[in-house]
């Protein structure tokens, strides 16, 4: 019984992901959510109480995916800044806009604690891993505004722009010009 649970419960996430892209900032409907997952509006809210419970999963499975994916990377024998840099580059590139966290901030101010707590602990085990600490938070934080940028769906960079950016980024993590 708890593997149709776990099942009904990832279809209502992905579903409130799509929704929330498609209808924009703030309309997110539980009855949409259930619909589009192939659940009774009941079970959603068996699942998730609330539209807010609903929104900080949503956060937390995207939290969850991040260091899962950088996890497997770095036990695959990948360094930990190159399977970030990666990582962060495809969230860049991904088509759509982040738009559902917006439903979540208009539901919930504080459901980016989570996010900026999870971002703290991946700034602090990338410092534990480098001796430039500098060169890092240069890196880091060049990551971070193209995240804040495909978030607000105001990237400027060409595609030229952010493939110099990339190759650049690890160089200068590591502390060199060149």
């Amino acid at each position: 019984m708890t593997t149709p649970r776990a099942n009904s419960r990832e279809r209502i996430l992905a579903a409130a992901a799509e929704v929330a892209r498609e209808t924009g900032p703030g309309s997110l409907s539980l009855d949409a959510v259930a619909q589009r997952a192939g659940v009774s509006k009941g079970g959603l809210l068996y699942n998730f109480p609330s539209k807010a419970k609903l929104m900080q999963a949503l956060v937390a499975s995207y939290v969850e995916e991040f260091d899962r994916d950088l996890n497997e990377a770095v036990e695959a024998g990948e360094t930990l800044l190159s399977a970030y840099l990666r990582l962060t580059a495809k969230a860049c590139e991904r088509d759509e806009p982040a738009t559902w966290l917006f439903s979540a901030m208009a539901e919930d101010p504080d459901f980016l604690e989570p996010v900026t707590a999870h971002r703290r602990r991946l700034l602090d085990r990338l410092k534990a891993d480098t001796s430039d600490v500098a060169g890092l938070l240069v890196v880091f934080f060049a990551m971070e505004g193209l995240l804040s940028m495909k978030l607000f769906d105001g990237t400027i960079l060409g595609q030229d722009e952010r493939e110099l950016l990339m190759e650049r980024l690890p160089r200068i993590a590591a502390g060199r010009r060149a």
